[in-house]
């Protein structure tokens, strides 16, 4: 297979979103994903400490 051919592949549902979702829309998702990233983390530095104290 020579570099110039493409291989389709199926859309999937994100996909679509990424391309035909609102500038609005993103970043509600992707400000979601931020929250919930640092809260799950936050979580992981409260339980290293309350490991480390035992």
């Amino acid at each position: 297979m020579s570099t110039s051919e493409r291989i389709t592949v199926k859309s999937t549902a994100f996909s679509d979103f990424i391309r035909h979702g609102s500038s609005r829309e993103k970043r509600k998702f992707f400000d979601k994903v931020v929250r919930e990233t640092i809260k799950e983390q936050k979580e992981v530095i409260a339980l290293a400490e309350r490991t480390k104290r035992i």
